[in-house]
């Protein structure tokens, strides 16, 4: 007779359910982007007219997740530094963070140059500085001016909000992320009574994750509008060198994507492929909106379901929205050249290594610019405005909308790709469940990880196995 050795008030481990279905095509998010991008090129092609009138659609629903963009990055970086619970440990994380980001935004400005060097797209152009019409950038040259004119301390200056909620309601990335570091500082020094304060902000992250995902399925309507917006409005523009110099930049950032960000993956040990295909849903929501902040909280819980610390997420993806803006130091860099190009100007070697570090500079402050990419390209230019006619920024103004999607794509790869080297390089990378993600995208489907983790919430405690 067989003895049952079991303790009785021991707790059975709860038995898994049976294997999720795979969900229908049309029940993922990205298959209603992606109808909403050919909705939106059909618009803008057949009647350019209405098409130019959409791009409201496209501002809405910017602005829908931009509400929540500024507490979503305060409190998750907050959490995300305090729940470390050491501040040396803290530092340490943030300074290798910062030591990546740099590195590759090198890479990123000295690949720019080398190909715009070699292809050469405004040499053809020709155009004589003396009667060049610069009218078409009179706001993006006003805005750089007192950009340019702010120099290092405006922004050092500018780091700090007028007052504690000054940057929530400015919408200020930068501003926000020191608001951040500080509280989550002050917070790690109350020890534990600091830790009713981190569940608080735990909390408060979670409600804006429940919000965008709420704001998400208003995307493809958003991707539609901008679409047809970028197609009615500027699909003219697609001709001769400044087409040829679009080419050359998507060009660019696709060498950069696999010959510089895929050796660094498969160091850190997954494939570039793999996360690209796990991404796909941000990546089509970029494509359409030319714009990374929209799919940040998501990005967020996507990197920590797949085997990221809260705490590495919550302090890296952040600090690389303002810090790790490849794709704009590619436009940077190529834009300046082709500029002086257009113009028959020989830029040396030498200006163009001193451009470079300028850039590697002023770049760090693009995320708390408007209009970003253009607008610190045109700040960058007024400091070599000797040899590199600031005016000819009106050159690039009208295609830079097609140029924005090159740049948010490439901006929010690499910093999902910097969260999993950094993890991995601090020695907190779950590389198990990150291989587990790669080979099944769905593990981290938003949908999914919200329904399991309601469905946690509702186990009875006996359900819950025994530690």
């Amino acid at each position: 007779m067989q003895t049952d050795t079991s303790t009785p008030n021991a707790v059975k481990a709860p038995t898994p359910g049976p294997a999720p279905k795979r969900k229908k095509l049309w029940h993922h998010l990205y298959f209603w982007v992606l109808v909403g991008i050919a909705a939106g090129i059909t618009i803008g092609l057949a009647a350019p007219e209405v098409g130019a009138q959409m791009k409201w659609l496209a501002d809405l629903f910017i602005k829908l997740v931009k509400v929540v963009i500024a507490p979503t990055i305060f409190a998750t970086v907050a959490v995300g530094i305090a729940g470390l619970g050491n501040l040396a440990k803290a530092g340490g994380l943030a300074l290798k963070t910062v030591i990546y980001f740099n590195i590759t935004t090198v890479f990123a400005l000295g690949i720019g140059l080398v190909v715009i060097n070699l292809l050469g797209p405004g040499r053809m152009l020709g155009l004589d500085l003396a009667t060049f019409d610069a009218s078409a950038a009179e706001g993006t040259l006003s805005s750089a001016g007192a950009a340019a004119g702010e120099g290092l301390t405006g922004f050092l200056l500018h780091l700090v909000p007028g007052s504690f909620f000054g940057a929530f309601v400015e919408g200020q990335l930068i501003q926000v992320l020191v608001m951040a570091i500080l509280v989550a500082c002050a917070i790690t020094m109350l020890g534990e009574r600091g830790k009713p304060a981190v569940a608080a902000l735990d909390t408060i992250a979670q409600v804006m994750f429940g919000v965008i995902k709420i704001v998400m399925w208003f995307a493809p309507l958003g991707a539609m509008g901008g679409m047809a917006f970028t197609i009615g409005e500027y699909g003219s523009a697609i001709l001769g060198s400044l087409g040829y110099f679009m080419v050359s930049f998507w060009m660019t950032c696709l060498l950069f994507l696999f010959l510089v960000l895929g050796p660094i993956c498969w160091w850190s040990g997954f494939s570039i492929f793999k996360y690209i295909r796990m991404i796909r849903d941000e990546l089509l929501i970029v494509l359409g909106t030319s714009s990374s902040e929209t799919v940040l909280p998501r990005m967020l819980a996507k990197l920590e379901a797949a085997g990221v610390p809260k705490s590495v997420v919550g302090l890296t993806i952040p600090t690389g929205y303002s810090f790790n803006l490849d794709g704009t130091a590619i436009y940077m860099t190529m834009g300046a050249i082709f500029i002086a190009q257009a113009f028959g100007i020989e830029v040396p070697i030498g200006t163009q290594i001193a451009l470079l570090v300028f850039m590697l500079i002023s770049s760090n402050g693009a995320a708390g610019v408007s209009g970003a990419g253009l607008v610190t390209l045109a700040a960058s230019l007024a400091a070599f405005e000797s040899v590199i006619p600031l005016a000819g920024i009106a050159l690039i103004v009208g295609i830079d909308r097609f140029m924005s999607e090159g740049r948010a794509l490439t901006n929010l790869t690499g910093n999902g790709i910097g969260t999993l080297v950094v993890a991995r390089w601090t020695g907190q990378l779950d590389r198990e469940r990150l291989a587990e993600v790669l080979d099944n995208p769905r593990l981290v489907d938003p949908d999914r990880l919200a329904a399991e983790a309601k469905a946690a919430a509702e186990l009875p405690v006996d359900a819950l196995p025994a530690r």
